[in-house]
């Protein structure tokens, strides 16, 4: 759904309301950044999160001051951001970034029912380190007790996305300065076994 909140200011070719693009970057984000007002103060706090359709899960203590605030159904902007390169040009003016990101206007919705919460943790858990859930042992009724679940409508969100090289301008083109893209990308590496368990074998889905 476009709205004025989600339509950018700058630039708006980058632009995308799609769903396609919008889940997209969602599901390869490990984290994002929850902002919102409590008394009058803004705060951003950045969490793990899940996707499933059009919902955003989010998950913390029942004592978190950060989950009891914006449970009660305020606004929040939710966003992520993910870096492809940085774009170094002739001119520190026109160095830019190439990156894909999501803003998400929306409000929490309390996950109540004991089904959907465990459900959203294990997404939660696997969008961390895929096929993660099934290999711990189950999640005891104090643990979810303490846990709240949120849930957010990605109803009111847009994708906004930057590729290719520097833009410089025309009378820099002759300048012996280097241009182009330096890529960036986040990497797994390999597991460090807990001290003491590295007899324990390493689990398949940790393989690299």
């Amino acid at each position: 759904m476009e709205t004025t909140r989600i339509t950018p200011s700058r630039l708006a070719k980058r632009a995308h309301y799609d769903a396609e693009t919008i889940h997209s970057i969602l599901d390869e984000a490990l984290f994002c950044t929850v902002s919102y007002v409590a008394d009058r103060q803004p705060m951003a706090i950045p969490t793990a999160f899940a996707r499933k359709e059009g919902q955003l899960y989010i998950h913390g203590s029942v004592g978190s001051h950060f989950i009891r605030q914006i449970e009660q159904g305020g606004p929040v902007c939710i966003s992520v951001m993910l870096c492809d390169g940085l774009v170094l040009a002739k001119s520190a003016f026109h160095h830019s970034v190439n990156y894909r990101s999501v803003v998400i206007f929306s409000e929490a919705r309390k996950v109540a029912d004991e089904a959907e919460k465990m459900d959203a943790l294990a997404l939660i858990t696997d969008h961390l380190v895929p096929d993660r859930w099934a290999d711990l042992r189950p999640t005891t009724e104090s643990e979810l007790r303490k846990t709240t679940v949120l849930a957010f409508s990605l109803a009111e969100a847009s994708a906004k996305v930057r590729t290719g090289g520097p833009n410089d301008d025309p009378e820099d083109a002759s300048l012996p300065t280097w241009s182009g893209v330096v890529p960036m990308q986040t990497v797994r590496l390999t597991p460090i076994p807990r001290e003491g368990e590295e007899d324990i074998p390493l689990p398949a889905y940790l393989v690299q």
